[in-house]
């Protein structure tokens, strides 16, 4: 009698670049819930389908403060896959899993900025990889989403409801009417400039500025946008 051997097929395990955005807590955390709120109702739909990760590294929270948080974020809509900057036994068996990986290697994003980190320019030049800038030739239409380690040209206009998300500088040669976050990652030094602006969302390194905080003087016009001692600068260019 022959023997058969059977074998299984093993379990696929493969490393991949994760691209997320990183909510940085800051004390008092009822207050920066407050501001989590007033993203939202400026930008609605923001964080829809989003991987989250919650680093809790520049606070001292307790298990129950972290799991009230997660759940405050769950009912905002906010959905954390991960957290960084926690102790494991702070974390009850039915949060999201801590991430020990460091943040370079997941290519995470800021979404909340870290305002001592940003402001202090202990981010420089030498820490940033040299990316080929992506070139954009067509519109980006409502509901698409760029992002991008590097800078972003694009040749078009950019939609009501479309975003773009980059590392470096964003420039839009035809009318901004979506949302574009420059110096994701904490790069201070990202520049927006634009033909047109009818933004939705302007944001380098986190700070940012929504329509309804826009001046209606630089609303149609091409502008250029930086960041000037910790303030989110819009200027027109004509």
């Amino acid at each position: 009698m022959s023997e058969s051997c059977y074998h299984t097929k093993p379990l696929q395990f493969r490393g991949r670049t994760l691209f997320a955005f990183v909510l940085m807590v800051e004390l008092p955390v009822n207050r920066w819930l407050s501001r989590a709120d007033e993203w939202i109702s400026n930008s609605p739909g923001f964080f829809d389908g989003r991987p989250v990760v919650l680093d809790v590294s520049s606070v001292l929270i307790s298990e129950r403060k972290i799991s009230d948080l997660v759940a405050g974020l769950d009912s905002r809509g906010i959905r954390v896959m991960a957290i960084v900057g926690a102790q494991q036994s702070t974390l009850a068996p039915n949060l999201p899993p801590l991430l020990t990986t460091t943040q370079a290697s997941l290519n995470l994003t800021k979404a909340s900025h870290d305002e001592d980190r940003c402001a202090s320019g202990d981010i420089s030049d030498a820490n940033w990889e040299v990316l080929s800038p992506l070139v954009i030739e067509a519109p980006v239409r409502s509901g698409q989403s760029v992002f991008h380690r590097g800078d972003v040209t694009v040749f078009g206009s950019v939609s009501s409801g479309a975003e773009i998300v980059a590392t470096g500088s964003i420039d839009v040669y035809g009318t901004l009417r979506g949302s574009v976050l420059a110096g994701a990652e904490g790069n201070e030094k990202a520049h927006i400039y634009c033909q047109r602006l009818e933004a939705e969302l302007l944001s380098i390194c986190g700070y940012y500025s929504t329509a309804d905080g826009m001046d209606d003087h630089l609303m149609k016009r091409a502008i250029h946008a930086r960041l000037q001692r910790e303030l989110l600068e819009i200027r027109a260019l004509n």
